[in-house]
């Protein structure tokens, strides 16, 4: 059988398990199983799926995902919200479109807090979007930047979705969480700049907000409470970058960091940290159980040798590196309207690895750009993950409209893509200091 037919017979095959509603680490499972079995004529090759799921569940770089995620929901549950939300909007002060860019920057904030996009997305949906409408302000354009925001945090360490891709891809996490930093900086400004010139060139986007009346001295005891919070964004990138520490030591080191500040300064008691600790217990099986279950699938594809002939493939149609760079990116910039973004790293990297290193392209520039249009995967309709967790807080609004007010920021990200692409550096600066 040719090598694209039976690839092209393997992608279908998991796209109609998908479609029948099954778990995705079932759908992995079930694949991997059935192809195993017709390559080896027996059960006996099923034994390499015990040994894959065995060797990736005991490996040390996954303990930074439950870790990434108990930090984040210390964060949520402790009542810190409120501290950071009352810092950023008085060290904003009262720009036209104000809110907008509150929006823009406390999502970001959150996002490399916890890491989450569906949280952040969730949380200011619920918080923010009431206000930003109760003000006036134009309902599109809030949920469009509450969105963005939250976006942003699968971009700006500490990332779940960046260990997974370092893991998958066989790159340092260390290197794909740093390398995040600059990017996520670049389109936050991106993002806060739209906004504020979206309120100037029309008026009635964003009402002027009245001023608060405080002081300059309350609005720095504001801001100087906060503080003490970007310690934790401090303690896991300064251990990283220093070389202290594993991306998993750094996590552990955030966690602790964060449960300390939360108990001071926020409302983190005993009892809401054993909330945290259930709610990442849960969170993490689910990830773990799709991880161990799907790494296999590389075996899977390597064992048919459909993977180097594909790159054997693609290097005999001699394309411009740039022709190739833009295929592989637009190709899970459109499947990411369909599937969901891990189920999609898990098809899409073991195909890509061999690529990227025939192409010659640097691997961490080129995944971290890859993660970005994961990330716009969240945000981009039908089926992104981003958009329904809003939705499921903001019931009266329909899901038409949430759709709209995404377009001009997918349009963002794209441009600053581009940027990326042109100017690897970006990407490749803090990284150089590892």
């Amino acid at each position: 059988m040719d090598w694209w037919i039976l690839l092209s017979g393997v992608f279908v095959m998991l796209l109609v398990l998908f479609a029948t509603g099954l778990p995705i680490f079932l759908s992995f499972l079930v694949l991997n199983i059935a192809a195993l079995y017709l390559l080896s004529g027996n059960f006996n090759g099923v034994l390499l799926i015990i040994n894959s799921m065995f060797d990736t569940g005991t490996s040390f770089s996954l303990a930074a995902i439950p870790l990434f995620i108990l930090l984040g929901e210390i964060l949520f549950r402790s009542g810190s919200v409120n501290i950071l939300f009352n810092a950023v909007d008085a060290l904003i002060g009262n720009i036209r479109a104000r809110l907008y860019a509150v929006a823009i920057v406390l999502s970001t904030i959150f996002g490399a807090l916890s890491g989450s996009a569906m949280a952040v997305a969730a949380m200011m949906g619920s918080s923010l979007l009431p206000e930003m409408r109760s003000r006036g302000y134009d309902r599109n354009l809030s949920i469009g930047a509450l969105l963005a925001g939250a976006s942003l945090a699968p971009i700006i360490p500490p990332s779940v979705m960046a260990v997974v891709l370092g893991i998958l891809s066989k790159v340092s996490i260390a290197a794909l969480l740093i390398a995040g930093i600059l990017p996520g900086i670049l389109l936050a400004l991106a993002f806060f700049v739209y906004v504020v010139i979206r309120g100037r060139i029309n008026p009635a986007l964003a009402p002027v907000s009245a001023r608060s009346g405080l002081p300059a001295r309350e609005r720095l005891a504001l801001v100087t409470r906060a503080l003490p919070f970007l310690l934790i964004i401090a303690s896991i990138l300064g251990f990283i970058l220093a070389g202290i520490a594993t991306p998993t030591e750094a996590a552990a080191v955030g966690c602790v960091t964060a449960a300390i500040i939360c108990a001071i300064f926020g409302n983190l008691t005993w009892a809401k940290l054993v909330e945290c600790v259930r709610s990442t217990a849960g969170i993490t099986t689910v990830i773990t159980i799709i991880m161990v279950s799907s790494v296999s699938f590389s075996q899977v594809l390597n064992m048919t040798g459909s993977t180097f002939k594909l790159v054997a493939a693609v290097t005999a149609l001699d394309l411009h590196p740039a022709i190739m760079f833009i295929l592989l990116q637009v190709l899970p910039f459109v499947l990411c309207m369909f599937i969901d973004q891990i189920a999609l790293m898990i098809m899409l990297v073991p195909l890509y690895g061999p690529i990227v290193l025939a192409m010659g392209f640097d691997p961490i520039w080129f995944w971290t750009i890859f993660l970005i249009n994961m990330s716009i995967g969240g945000i981009t309709p039908p089926f992104g993950y981003t958009l329904f967790a809003l939705h499921g807080v903001t019931e009266d609004v329909p899901l038409q409209s949430i759709f709209r007010s995404v377009l001009p920021f997918i349009g963002i990200f794209i441009l600053v893509i581009g940027l990326l692409a042109l100017f690897p550096d970006i990407i490749l600066f803090l990284p150089s200091f590892l």
